[in-house]
């Protein structure tokens, strides 16, 4: 975390988004997933800013960044990216999304692509499509990597998210995207910085991520892509082996869950997760 720094930029509609930057050389953004922070991905500064300029965004609402009265969308967020690299100024960059961030960035590339498309795209253990419907069959289940079976299933996991309002019970609904093997004191810390969004707005957001199907449009995806999965995380290890066989060169990374491959592999395991990512970088 010490090469990195905080900074901040206002984007179109008034909110300061905050996020960490560090290193020099072709800009690689980093976007996190649901109720976490750039800070999530302090395993991955050092050795990432050493070839690319780093900059890893708090969503809004997250982390250091302005908690809006609105906006907990994914079509909102995709638009605080497009404003966000815009500002910056960012004509060429890759792109790095973990989860939510996935989801995100699907979004982005329908409305935005054909404007300011990043080059090489790294998914971290996202599904297409987290929500049953009630005609899909068990292999479309799995493809999509729905598991969430209903709406009914659905309200009752944003209504556990409201009522989750320390550390100890946000940790407790983590718990399951993480190994067994991953001490409680760190995934109490970690749970301790998801606080900072708040819950009404975090449980707002879950369920608009989980009530998207991105399947045409990773389909449609045509950029250099790695999808990193892992066979310790809720999400099915179908669902990603789906998107990465509908891209055409996308390449699948997988670590076992005796390597610490949870949905926060790159927590667990840093270095494994980092080679993967500076190997596809550097094709």
């Amino acid at each position: 975390m010490t090469s990195m720094k905080r900074k901040s930029l206002r984007i179109k509609d008034g909110t300061e988004l905050s996020y960490l930057e560090g290193g020099t050389g072709l800009p690689l953004v980093m976007v996190h997933g649901w109720s976490q922070s750039a800070r999530v991905f302090a395993g991955q500064f050092e050795a990432l800013s050493k070839v690319r300029r780093v900059i890893a965004l708090d969503w809004r609402g997250h982390g250091e960044s302005e908690k809006t009265e609105n906006g907990y969308r994914i079509c909102r967020f995709a638009k605080d990216l497009f404003d966000f690299v815009t500002g910056l100024e960012l004509a060429e960059f890759d792109i790095l999304c973990h989860s939510l961030g996935t989801s995100v960035l699907w979004s982005y590339l329908a409305m935005f692509g054909d404007e300011r498309s990043p080059r090489k795209l790294i998914f971290v253990d996202e599904p297409a499509a987290l929500l049953a419907r009630p005609n899909w069959s068990v292999q479309t289940c799995l493809d999509a990597g729905a598991i969430i079976d209903s709406l009914e299933s659905l309200s009752n996991f944003t209504d556990s998210v409201r009522q989750a309002d320390t550390a100890t019970a946000h940790a407790d609904i983590m718990r399951p995207m993480f190994t067994s093997a991953f001490p409680d004191d760190k995934l109490i810390s970690i749970a301790a910085e998801n606080l900072k969004l708040p819950r009404r707005y975090a449980a707002t957001l879950l369920e608009d991520n989980c009530l998207q199907d991105w399947r045409n449009v990773v389909k449609q995806i045509r950029n250099p892509v790695l999808v990193v999965a892992a066979e310790g995380s809720p999400h099915p290890l179908q669902s990603q082996q789906w998107i990465t066989s509908q891209i055409p060169g996308a390449k699948l990374e997988i670590l076992s869950e005796n390597d610490g491959g949870s949905h926060f592999m790159f927590v667990e395991n840093p270095e494994r997760f980092n080679d993967y990512v500076l190997r596809f970088l550097a094709i």
